[in-house]
């Protein structure tokens, strides 16, 4: 179906590709990865002819339907999400447009009748044979999986936040059925009960899949091929991607041995003609053994994978009761999201906050954290507590005119170059990335900026709603390690089942009938309930 060949591409210095190919068969599920930058946008770019190689050619099917999911939605408005979602459906959308309008003529008709009822006859048979009778039922379908109620569907898709926006553009390339799909990071804006809905629908779609993810899990459950970009090459893995790590881990240490074996070989030599080299007895030989160096092809230094760390630094100790929650309420107009909640979180504890879309989670945390006040109630913060609060707003509060560096002075200005620079390298800036504006970065580059003020403060609380959003695989691998050692407290709200497995040692179930508490972790949690996620089958 698609097949890059000889493929180079470079984009002013910076070299991404290199006489790299690969191809994706018809129905393959791939995982495309590689590090920030590797160029995982491009290849889609390249796939729907928005770029160009530099060399090589990009081979697809001139009638390849392909639907193309992305970061940067449009202004959506006008409207309403239901009409917005069947209006970006392709083909069929434009049919029912002209079907409308060729209605509008038959029932007003002129002097071109018989061309307009052969042409009716055309579109109707067409609409029919792509499901456009069915497309509302099917945009409902898609919608609802995506956390819409039904209720909402009729509502001015302009009134949507950015998150659920880009919802709605990834209901409208489902609902066309193309025969690729290309998803980059799907998954951001979704919640589990969302993931785990267009996990079932990726796994099950006849069509091909290409995607950038993550969310390993679904990974994992998805595709069936890994391409990683890495270092200009493209590689192939047949598998999910564990699969690929495990195989690119043995990979590794091939190559490191190969490239061992080879510089002691060429160091006993180089030995050899340094110490015979001005003895006439060995002159023949060392002529000999220059010659072959001379023809040996040099092994490259392998690149090496550096996994990233940091750690937080010991926080001062904090009371015994670190939150008290009592009778706490809120409302907004006449739907109530939290009635009468009471819950006491105690020092070192690790609560992860879990419910359906609309159920309170986010607005919780802005209570505890004191960023909403409650109708009725309090949320009471407890004696020596220290909070950092993360949130996705925080990164809209960078200063887009600063670089990272600066950004990470104005946050400590008693700190010294030195401390600012290990801080910015310990989240994967390092050399020169330090002096990139806050306005290039990408939105995985400004979460590892936030994180890397609140790593600075050390606070004994850690309030986090939706941390791993935006972070790779490697980030967030850190992270939880970094988490995992925290002497602090933690209370988060996440939709990455990983994450939610490494860290979460209590759970609030947040539900439209109140809240629930389970004391064990979120596995315990899953075996206890039968489900990840309110309303979802394990």
């Amino acid at each position: 179906m698609i097949a890059f060949s000889s493929v180079t591409k470079q984009y002013g210095g910076q070299i991404l590709f290199v006489d790299a190919s690969f191809q994706i068969n018809p129905g393959e599920k791939v995982g495309l990865v590689g590090p920030n930058g590797a160029g995982k946008s491009t290849v889609f770019r390249l796939i729907v002819g928005e770029d160009a190689p530099d060399d090589g050619n990009v081979e697809k099917p001139r009638k390849l339907t392909v639907g193309y999911f992305r970061q940067d939605v449009g202004d959506l408005r006008g409207r309403s999400i239901l009409a917005e979602t069947c209006a970006g459906a392709g083909e069929v959308a434009t049919l029912a447009d002209e079907l409308a309008v060729l209605t509008a003529k038959l029932e007003n008709p002129g002097d071109d009748l018989d061309d307009v009822v052969t042409r009716f006859g055309e579109v109707q048979s067409r609409y029919q044979d792509l499901g456009g009778y069915e497309l509302e039922a099917r945009a409902q379908e898609i919608l609802n999986g995506l956390g819409f109620h039904q209720e909402q569907m009729a509502n001015d898709v302009s009134t949507l936040s950015g998150g659920w926006k880009m919802r709605v553009a990834l209901a409208q390339i489902l609902l066309a059925k193309p025969e690729l799909l290309l998803l980059d990071e799907p998954t951001n804006y979704l919640d589990i009960e969302s993931i785990l809905w267009l996990e079932t629908f990726l796994r099950d779609y006849a069509g091909t899949v290409v995607m950038t993810c993550h969310d390993k899990e679904i990974m994992n459950r998805v595709v069936k091929k890994i391409v990683e970009i890495d270092g200009g090459a493209l590689r192939t893995y047949g598998g999910n991607y564990d699969f690929y790590e495990q195989a690119r881990k043995i990979e590794a240490e091939r190559r490191e041995a190969e490239y061992a074996r080879q510089q002691a070989m060429l160091a006993k030599e180089s030995r050899f003609i340094e110490r015979f080299k001005t003895h006439v007895a060995k002159a023949a030989q060392v002529q000999s053994r220059l010659k072959k160096l001379d023809k040996i092809e040099k092994i490259a230094e392998p690149r090496r994978f550096v996994e990233k760390s940091f750690d937080f630094r010991v926080p001062p100790r904090s009371g015994d009761d670190v939150v008290r929650m009592e009778g706490l309420r809120k409302a907004y107009g006449t739907r109530v999201v939290h009635d009468n909640l009471t819950l006491t979180v105690r020092r070192k504890e690790r609560w992860a906050v879990m419910g359906e879309n609309g159920a309170g989670k986010s607005t919780l945390l802005k209570m505890i954290a004191g960023a909403l006040a409650p109708d009725a109630g309090a949320a009471t913060i407890g004696a020596s507590v220290t909070m950092g609060y993360y949130a996705q707003h925080v990164m809209d509060l960078l200063g887009s005119d600063r670089t990272v560096l600066e950004e990470l002075q104005e946050h400590a200005p008693s700190a010294n170059q030195g401390t600012l620079r290990s801080l910015a390298g310990a989240f994967g800036f390092h050399d020169d990335d330090v002096f990139k504006p806050i306005s290039v970065l990408s939105g995985g580059e400004k979460a590892r900026v936030a994180l890397a003020k609140l790593l600075y403060d050390a606070p004994n609380l850690l309030v986090l709603d939706e941390p791993t959003n935006h972070l790779d695989i490697a980030t967030k691998r850190a992270l939880v390690k970094a988490l995992a050692d925290y002497e602090g407290t933690l209370i988060f709200v996440s939709h990455d089942r990983q994450f939610l497995s490494a860290l979460a040692t209590r759970v609030l179930e947040l539900s439209p009938s109140g809240s629930r508490v389970y004391g064990g972790n979120y596995d315990e949690y899953v075996s206890s309930t039968g489900r990840e996620a309110p309303g979802m089958r394990a």
